[in-house]
């Protein structure tokens, strides 16, 4: 059966209503309304002669043929867009890899490794975008992130890239006053954003009615940490980003149990948009990293 033009319509709704198994996302990502999706999911649907989408209350899901077509549909179209954007592209930016992520993990886990990066992909240039938001990959936008969360985000694809962890840690000269998780609680806090913090650790510790005494908190990692080692306080610590305040002894652990972290960090981009060559370099790179390895 020859593809004909006026089939494009038709597959390119398709392949965004089986990517998203929602017809309304799918209309607001190709900026058409719901009932022309499904129009055109019908139309396809009438010249195969076959369903495509089991329709129920809660939405829709794919047949078996329907996700035959649809894993068809996705890998043509990513690779159609990734030759058009790389004819559009100016050449200085097609070797350019854009990154967004948390400004503490870079400060303390991805800046001590890029050297390593460049080393292996001398022509490749990176730019790194720090802020709390979750950014949306819009045209010219990131070509991939690094999210701590969950690891599921409508739209996106999700690699995992390290787990976490958190336990306190203190200055030296705080530390020697502190001998227990008891102690703790009764020394002044430092304190994120973090949906886990430190109530968690105390019901961990096994620590109950303490009325603890955050005295600072802030937006990101980075801030407590250094609020920390300048003795203002006890922080709640992520290991992949306390890392390089241990070792240099600015902080050190006090006691207690080490709480593993209910979200970890993740490597993601669109799922309809396959990755530029640089980008997809960083991703192979990043994930064969060793996490624990500084």
């Amino acid at each position: 059966m020859a593809l004909r033009a006026d089939w494009l319509p038709a597959l390119a709704a398709f392949e965004a209503a089986a990517r998203h198994q929602n017809f309304a996302h799918a209309a607001e990502e190709l900026h058409l309304t719901a009932s022309a999706v499904s129009h055109h999911v019908r139309k396809l649907e009438n010249r195969l002669g076959v369903m495509l989408f089991q329709r129920h209350a809660r939405g829709v899901t794919l047949t078996a043929e329907g996700r035959q077509l649809a894993d068809a549909a996705g890998s043509a179209l990513a690779d159609m867009e990734g030759v058009l954007r790389s004819l559009r592209t100016p050449r200085e930016e097609r070797d350019r890899v854009r990154i967004t992520t948390l400004h503490s993990l870079t400060h303390a886990w991805l800046l001590p490794r890029l050297p390593d990066f460049h080393a292996r992909h001398p022509q490749l240039r990176v730019v790194v975008d720090t802020e709390i938001a979750l950014t949306r990959f819009d045209e010219g936008g990131p070509d991939l992130a690094i999210r701590h969360g969950p690891g599921h985000w409508p739209g996106l694809t999700a690699h995992l890239l390290m787990d976490d962890a958190l336990f306190p840690v203190a200055a030296p000269a705080l530390a020697q006053r502190l001998h227990t998780p008891a102690d703790i609680a009764c020394a002044p806090l430092v304190a994120d954003l973090s949906r886990q913090g430190w109530p968690d650790w105390f019901r961990a510790a096994d620590v109950h009615g303490a009325q603890p005494d955050v005295r600072l908190t802030f937006t990101d990692s980075t801030d407590a940490l250094l609020a920390a080692a300048l003795g203002l306080g006890v922080a709640l610590a992520r290991k992949r980003i306390v890392r390089p305040w241990l070792a240099d002894g600015r902080l050190v652990p006090l006691p207690g149990p080490v709480l593993p972290a209910r979200w970890s960090y993740y490597v993601v981009y669109p799922s309809h948009r396959r990755l530029r060559p640089p980008a997809r370099s960083f991703v192979d790179w990043l994930l064969a990293l060793e996490p624990d390895q500084d």
